[in-house]
C-alpha cells in the first residue's frame, strides 16, 4: 500500500491573516515546497454518539480524547478510495491510525453494515472503537481548502494552511458538492504544523516577528459550538 498508515507526532495549530500567511510562505520558501496535490478541497464525516458523547469530552480538553472520520480528498464515488481514520489524542501527542478502502465499502463498514473487507490490527482498532460507542453514525459534514507543505529535506515535518471552512449536519455524503456554514471569518487561515518535535528555527523566527502564537482549535468542535449546540437547544425549547 502507497500510503502512510500510523502517525505519531505534534499538531500545533496557529490562526493567521492572509497577509500573515504571505509572509509565512515568503520564510518556508527555502526549506519547504508544496505537495503534489496543490491546493485540495478535503471532504470529512464525522461519527459520534446519539448524546454527541465524543465531542461534548473533547471540548473539556481532557488529557485523553479521540475521533473517527471518514475523509476524502476529492469528490468520492462509491468505488473511489477514501480513508477511514481513528484519531486520538494524548499528552499533546496526536495518534493517528487510517485505512484506505472503497468510500461505499467505508460507509458500510462504519456504519455497522458490514465487517470491514481485510482484517488488520488497525481494522480490530477501530472495529473495537465502533463496539465500545455502540451508537455512532454520521453527524457532520466538514470540508476545507488545504494547501499541504513538505519538508525539502527529506524529514516528515509538515504544515498546512486550511481555509473556507464548512459544516453542515445535512446531505452527510462524500459523493456530495461542497457547501455549508463558514467556521472561519472570510480573511483568516488555519496554519497547522506536524512535527515530531522542537520547531525548525527560520519558523520560530517568523512566529516571533509576526507575533503569532499558537492557539487551540478543533474543527468539529467548533462546529458543534457554532451550529450543532445552538441547533440543539433551538429544538429543547421548542418541544
Amino acid at each position: 500500500m502507497g500510503y502512510q498508515k500510523v502517525f505519531q507526532r505534534y499538531e500545533l495549530k496557529y490562526m493567521l491573516t492572509r497577509e500573515q500567511k504571505e509572509r509565512i510562505l515568503a520564510a518556508m520558501e527555502p526549506y519547504m515546497a508544496l505537495d503534489e496535490y496543490g491546493r485540495t478541497v478535503i471532504r470529512n464525516i464525522y461519527f459520534d454518539t446519539d448524546d454527541y458523547r465524543l465531542i461534548r469530552r473533547s471540548i473539556e480538553k481532557p488529557a485523553y480524547k479521540e475521533k473517527l472520520r471518514i475523509r476524502s480528498y476529492s469528490k468520492a464515488k462509491p468505488e473511489s478510495p477514501v480513508f477511514v481514520e481513528l484519531k486520538k489524542k494524548y499528552d499533546s501527542v496526536v495518534y493517528k491510525r487510517r485505512l484506505s478502502m472503497p468510500e461505499d465499502s467505508a460507509m458500510e463498514w462504519v456504519q455497522g453494515e458490514q465487517t470491514c473487507e481485510r482484517e488488520t490490527q488497525i481494522s480490530d482498532e477501530i472495529d473495537y472503537f465502533l463496539s465500545y460507542y455502540e451508537t455512532l453514525h454520521p453527524v457532520v459534514f466538514l470540508s476545507y481548502e488545504r494547501e499541504a507543505y513538505y519538508s525539502l529535506d527529506g524529514g516528515d515535518f509538515r504544515i498546512t494552511f486550511d481555509d473556507n471552512i464548512l459544516c453542515r449536519q445535512e446531505e452527510l455524503s462524500l459523493e456530495a458538492d461542497v457547501w455549508g456554514t463558514p467556521l472561519l471569518a472570510d480573511d483568516t487561515v488555519l496554519m497547522e504544523v506536524k512535527c515530531a518535535g522542537g520547531l525548525p528555527l527560520w519558523l520560530a523566527h517568523v512566529l516571533s516577528e509576526e507575533h503569532i502564537y499558537k492557539t487551540s482549535y478543533s474543527k468539529y468542535g467548533t462546529a458543534y459550538q457554532m451550529v450543532i449546540y445552538p441547533e440543539l437547544k433551538e429544538e429543547v425549547s421548542n418541544a
